[in-house]
C-alpha cells in the first residue's frame, strides 16, 4: 500500500522548505502524493505542481502534487483550521478573496512590529519581509527573526514573552468562520476538510456541535491522521467520520526545520496515510466537478 501526505507546508507561509524542494523530498520518501497547505495563501502551489510535472517529463521518478490551502478561522473565540484540497487555485474570484486575507494579516503585521519596538526590539515589516522574500508572515516568522537576533534563547521563549496570544504585543486579526472557510474553498471546486480536530480540545459535545454545523455548511472530510494523534484520537475521528458521512483524510503538518523531529510522511515516526484516503477525496473532487458542469 502507497503513502500520501495531504497536509505540509512550504516556505511561502510557515515551513521551511521550497515548494519545489518540498516535492524532492516527497519523491525521496517514496511518498505517491503530497498536498501543499500553506496557511492562507496559494503561491507556492504553480512552483510545486510545475516541479512534479518537469520530473516527470523527464524521466524521473515523481509525485502527484495536491493543491491545497489552510485557512486559519475562528469558532466560538477558538482557532479552527480549514484544509482544502484540490482547490482550483488560478480562479480569479478566489485570488481576489485570498488577497483580502493577505491585505489583513499585512496590517495586523506592521502593529505588531510597532509594538515590538516600543518593547525595544529594532524590527520591522521591511525587514520581516527581506528575511523571508514571497513568503506570508506569521508568527514563526516572528519568533525565528527574535532568536536569531539574540532577543530570546528559544523559539518557546519568543512566544512566551512576545508572540503568544495573551502578550500585550500580540495583535488578533481579522479572521474567516469555519463555513465562511468551506464556502469559499467549494467556490473554488476543492474538497474541505476540517484539519486536526483533537487538536483545538473541545470536548465530544462541543466538537460534535461543530462538525455538525459545517457538515451543513458543506464540510467534506476530516483529518483522521495526523502526526500527535493517539489510537483514541484516530477512534474518535473516525467515528465522528462516520457519523456525518465525512471522507477521512491525514497528514504529517510537515514544516521542515520549523517543527523539528516531524518528518514528512511519517510525522514523530509512526504516522502512514494510505493512497486509499486521496482515491476517496479524487472521487467526491470528481463527484464535485461533474454536478458544477450539469
Amino acid at each position: 500500500m502507497q503513502q500520501v501526505d495531504l497536509h505540509t507546508h512550504s516556505n511561502k507561509s510557515d515551513g521551511s522548505y521550497s515548494p519545489a524542494q518540498l516535492v524532492d523530498y516527497a519523491v525521496a520518501k517514496g511518498l505517491c502524493a503530497v498536498a501543499l497547505t500553506d496557511h492562507d495563501t496559494i503561491d507556492g502551489l504553480a512552483e510545486a505542481v510545475e516541479h512534479a510535472e518537469a520530473l516527470s517529463q523527464a524521466g524521473l521518478p515523481s509525485v502527484e502534487v495536491v493543491p491545497g490551502i489552510e485557512f486559519s478561522t475562528k469558532y466560538e473565540e477558538q482557532d479552527v483550521h480549514i484544509v482544502g484540497l484540490y482547490i482550483a487555485y488560478d480562479s480569479p474570484a478566489f485570488r481576489s478573496e485570498l488577497q483580502r486575507f493577505v491585505d489583513s494579516r499585512t496590517g495586523r503585521n506592521i502593529k505588531m512590529c510597532s509594538n515590538l519596538r516600543e518593547a525595544g526590539i529594532d524590527i520591522s515589516y521591511d525587514k520581516l519581509q527581506a528575511r523571508n522574500p514571497d513568503a506570508v508572515i506569521t508568527r514563526a516568522h516572528y519568533a525565528s527573526f527574535l532568536l536569531e537576533e539574540g532577543y530570546v534563547k528559544s523559539r518557546q521563549d519568543a512566544f512566551a514573552q512576545y508572540l503568544g496570544d495573551h502578550t500585550k504585543y500580540f495583535v488578533p486579526r481579522e479572521k474567516v468562520t469555519p463555513a465562511q472557510a468551506v464556502s469559499l474553498i467549494l467556490t473554488a471546486g476543492g474538497i474541505p476538510i476540517l484539519a486536526h480536530p483533537p487538536l483545538y480540545h473541545m470536548g465530544k459535545e462541543r466538537l460534535d456541535s461543530l462538525v455538525s454545523s459545517l457538515k451543513d455548511a458543506g464540510l467534506m472530510g476530516i483529518e483522521a491522521l495526523y502526526s500527535t494523534y493517539t489510537h483514541q484520537d484516530e477512534r474518535d475521528m473516525r467515528r465522528l467520520a462516520d457519523k456525518y458521512g465525512l471522507l477521512l483524510s491525514g497528514g504529517s503538518d510537515f514544516h521542515g526545520a520549523n517543527k523539528p523531529n516531524l518528518d514528512l510522511g511519517t510525522g514523530y515516526g509512526s504516522l502512514f496515510v494510505p493512497e486509499e484516503f486521496l482515491s476517496g477525496i479524487k472521487a467526491a473532487h470528481s463527484r464535485l466537478n461533474a454536478a458544477s458542469l450539469s
